[in-house]
């Protein structure tokens, strides 16, 4: 079981379950030391499959690992592992959601009744195609609350401003999510658009955001940091009546 996670502090019911994992904990070596969870990466199949596993002996059931394109498909469990999808809903006890991150927004949602979970990937690429709106009506329900997992932080993410423009054309982000940062970049605060985003679905309960995957090295992975690297994953799935024996506390490691 791994030990090293995040638990997110958001007032979810008892029945929603989460955790997202750091990069501590595997048995992967350089550069993607340690718990790399990316099939998709570099990384010895082995040291992936065994990071898997140990992470599997935190969770209820095998989480569905989707094949993340970077694109508006949200997918409702049970599915076929593999499948593109950059988002999935649960709404029966034991089904695991999980999306993989190394700078991309990992947004996790569930409704106040604790009937209906998902986990996002939003990515700017998803977020420019509304793929948080696309996860708020496929869920259905008018009582949603979300976590925002740990992401590339603004000081970090300089972009060219002609991203900006694009999505300020669109209306798909606030002026001031954008900062200019020198000629033609800007930088990016992928916490405020998500938040921005969701606001604009009626989410309005929204926790986290506050971590960035390219200041913590020693925590988290990170793309634009290190370029060849691993992957951390944030997963949600609903409990039976009784939390699961295994439900992941770390109070040292909860974040807000």
């Amino acid at each position: 079981m791994i030990s090293d996670h995040l638990v997110p502090d958001w007032p979810a019911p008892a029945s929603v379950q989460a955790l997202s994992t750091t990069r501590r904990g595997g048995v992967s070596s350089d550069p993607y030391r340690s718990l790399n969870l990316g099939a998709h990466t570099e990384d010895s199949a082995a040291a992936v499959a065994e990071n898997r596993r140990l992470l599997g002996e935190s969770l209820p059931a095998a989480p569905t690992w989707l094949t993340q394109v970077h694109g508006d498909a949200v997918i409702e469990l049970p599915a076929a592992v593999g499948t593109d999808a950059d988002g999935a809903i649960a709404r029966t006890s034991g089904q695991v959601c999980v999306v993989m991150t190394a700078d991309c927004l990992p947004l996790l949602l569930c409704d106040r009744s604790g009937s209906v979970v998902a986990a996002v990937h939003c990515g700017w690429r998803g977020l420019m195609v509304d793929i948080i709106a696309r996860a708020v009506d496929a869920m259905a329900s008018d009582d949603l609350i979300a976590w925002l997992g740990p992401a590339i932080g603004p000081g970090a993410y300089q972009v060219g401003a002609d991203l900006a423009e694009r999505f300020l054309a669109t209306d798909r982000a606030p002026a001031d999510a954008f900062i200019e940062d020198g000629p033609g970049k800007v930088r990016c605060d992928l916490y405020r658009i998500a938040r921005a985003q969701l606001g604009a679905c009626g989410v309005t309960g929204v926790w986290g955001g506050d971590r960035c995957t390219h200041a913590e090295a020693g925590t988290f992975y990170s793309h634009r940091r290190d370029g060849d690297t691993g992957r951390q994953a944030s997963l949600i799935w609903l409990a039976e009546s009784e939390p699961h024996s295994h439900r992941p506390v770390s109070p040292m490691m909860r974040t807000p």
